[in-house]
């Protein structure tokens, strides 16, 4: 992550920690809770007290909540924890950066687990499915954002019919904040959020340019195809917040391209994901940017020959708690590039 990037986020922390309230703006929690996740109905019994963070939403939601003292695991991050969070994620024992196994989650004797993905406790997962965990008494819950339909998808992460709002990040940090009876912290959280989104809405003048944005999270290699934000993704989330729409026109989550198809998207705006997790070399941002700008082909499209080309956590690509403090991001660079007032 640059160090923008992480000034940036950080100064959204910093401004959310401080708006906490010295009282609480919600009821407590009344069990048994019942929520339909995802499709199914899961009850609750009692707030979690060993909880899984599977996923790098997941486990920053639940330490945004202050929760770190009630979990004993997490796996699955993309990208290094907020700064903010540092502290308090040093408290909670790291099962893998990558999938973990099932054994490795049930020797922490968990009795919630919280996924980010369907790839983590879904029909298909790598991890375990979300009866293998609550046949051993371990209720799930999974991230309203990824609930999406994989039937005729060429990939796991499904196709997305309408586009991603916040809203569903709402809801997600609301039923965690009930599952655990920390309500109030939950609506501190949404109200930040909204409030952020709201004034950078604002910001976005009618009259400009309606940009064409390509989010490029990242590849394998320079010749394989591109990893790429979908159009109702959080990617067309970001493009919509900032009065833009994306450049491709397809409803696949995450669909891959080649160059050929990416060059004749003809996007205004290049937008790169920078990822720690070093899975390929273009998880890095500077390997993305040289072969842009080095490409015989690829180095003449219009974005690259302007330097339109901006950097995002690659975590904000998701549908997660960070993809507010992306748009941000990409907005600020765009109004030092002088695309965005």
């Amino acid at each position: 992550m640059t160090t923008h990037t992480s000034a940036l986020i950080a100064a959204g922390l910093l401004a959310l920690a401080g708006a906490l309230p010295t009282k609480a703006l919600a009821e407590p929690t009344s069990y048994p809770l019942t929520i339909d996740n995802c499709g199914r109905t899961v009850t609750y019994a009692k707030a979690p007290q060993r909880a899984v963070g599977l996923g790098q939403n997941s486990a920053e939601i639940m330490l945004a909540l202050g929760l770190e003292e009630r979990m004993v695991g997490t796996a699955f991050w993309p990208s290094k924890v907020l700064d903010e969070f540092a502290e308090a994620n040093a408290k909670v024992k790291l099962l893998s950066t990558e999938f973990p196994s099932f054994e490795s989650v049930l020797a922490e004797r968990p009795d919630f687990v919280a996924a980010a993905l369907p790839s983590l406790v879904g029909p298909n997962s790598k991890v375990a499915k979300r009866d293998d965990f609550e046949n051993l008494g371990i209720a799930t819950y999974l991230s309203p954002s990824t609930c999406l339909d994989a039937s005729g998808a060429k990939d796991v992460y499904g196709s997305r019919a309408t586009l991603w709002t916040s809203e569903l990040l709402y809801k997600e940090i609301d039923e965690l904040s009930r599952i655990f009876d920390v309500a109030d912290r939950g609506q501190k959280l949404i109200a930040d959020f909204k409030a952020r989104e709201a004034e950078l809405r604002a910001k976005v003048s009618t009259g400009e340019r309606k940009l064409k944005y390509l989010f490029w999270f990242s590849s394998p290699t320079p010749s394989a195809d591109a990893y790429l934000g979908g159009k109702n993704g959080a990617s067309g989330f970001i493009a919509n917040l900032l009065g833009g729409a994306n450049a491709l026109d397809t409803e696949a989550e995450w669909p891959t391209l080649g160059w050929e198809a990416i060059i004749a998207a003809d996007p205004d705006v290049i937008v790169i994901a920078s990822l720690d997790r070093n899975r390929w070399e273009l998880d890095k941002p500077e390997a993305k940017i040289k072969f842009l700008t080095t490409d015989p082909a690829v180095s003449q499209m219009r974005a690259v020959r302007d330097k339109a080309i901006v950097v995002m956590d690659g975590q904000a690509m998701n549908p997660t708690l960070r993809t507010v403090y992306g748009a941000e991001e990409v907005a600020a660079q765009l109004r030092s590039l002088g695309y965005l007032k």
